[in-house]
């Protein structure tokens, strides 16, 4: 079994976990994980530990933080190393990579098309023992990962239909007890009457995809006409990244029909898709140089993969 769960990927919605937390502010083991994954994922390439280290120092993160970030990665089994000579290298493991790519295409297929809804919802009823809090904890950010939220504390709904991959990661629980239902909401036209999207704050994650957009939509022109080279293109595209992943755990495309008109789910991802890709080329060109500079040698499998490549990942 893959030593390594997807939250653990993006522990927002767990902990415990061995792979680096992302914080506000993009702690240096998680922008190390995005650096290599950004430029490595489809073919595992080596990078120099040298170049990493120079892409975090583009981020503001001194070389003493970004070794022991890169340390830290190797010893929780994210990167593995080899040397040549007076050079290091580091790549993604296998586990980890395959991790990420399962991210990385979640993150990716979100929103690619519109989707339809019957109706029904699907409900995740769940006892463990009190004792069993770290199991509790795990549980809650599998849910919260698959597209669930709480209606009740033990009682967390989906709009999607049952599937393998929910089956899948939810069979794996123990202990306790859990129910799966699909049913529709009955509206019992009362004041205790609590409709199965309230589960999820729409106030909160309509400005969560405010703030998106007033962060990133001021970019499209400069992307457009080539103006965002160098550090700047991998600074933004890592950023942008960072932010726009957290969308779908948010948002896991809720029924439109239940929610406000204009829904600006389909912008953010026009948004995070034109910048993400308009800049992988420039950004592709500043990271083979840093590894050119660094070892000497041609880079080789070093790829700036686009949104499309890691949806059919």
């Amino acid at each position: 079994m893959n030593p390594f769960e997807i939250e653990e990927i993006f522990p927002d919605v767990a902990g415990g976990s061995r792979l680096p937390r992302r914080q506000a502010g993009n702690s240096p083991q998680g922008l190390a994980t995005t650096l290599v994954a950004d430029y490595t994922l489809p073919t595992r390439a080596w990078l120099p530990s040298a170049a990493v280290t120079t892409l975090l120092g583009e981020f503001g993160i001194t070389s003493g933080a970004a070794r022991t970030a890169i340390s830290r990665l190797a010893r929780r089994g994210v990167l593995e190393s080899s040397r040549d000579g007076r050079h290091s290298f580091y790549r993604l493991t296998r586990d980890a990579a395959d991790e990420l790519s399962a991210g990385g295409a979640w993150i990716a297929r979100f929103a690619e098309q519109v989707r339809t809804w019957d109706g029904t919802w699907t409900l995740v009823a769940f006892s463990l023992p009190q004792e069993h809090g770290t199991q509790r904890r795990s549980l809650r950010g599998q849910l919260r990962w698959l597209g669930f939220a709480p209606l009740y504390d033990g009682l967390w709904v989906s709009p999607d239909p049952w599937n393998p991959t929910v089956a899948g990661r939810l069979a794996a629980v123990t202990p306790g007890a859990m129910t799966v239902f699909r049913a529709a909401h009955v509206d019992l036209a009362a004041t205790a009457d609590r409709n199965p999207i309230e589960a999820w704050d729409i106030a909160a994650i309509t400005e969560h995809y405010a703030a998106f957009d007033r962060q990133w939509r001021p970019l499209l022109q400069r992307v457009r006409e080539g103006r965002i080279v160098g550090a700047a293109a991998v600074r933004a595209r890592t950023e942008i990244m960072d932010d726009y992943r957290h969308i779908p755990l948010l948002d896991p495309q809720l029924p439109v029909e239940l929610l406000p008109a204009g829904w600006p789910r389909t912008r953010a991802r026009e948004v995070f898709v034109e910048i993400y890709d308009g800049l992988a080329e420039q950004a592709q060109r500043h990271v083979l140089e840093v590894v050119r500079r660094s070892s000497g040698e041609p880079p080789v499998g070093i790829t700036a993969h686009t949104v499309a490549v890691m949806a059919a990942s």
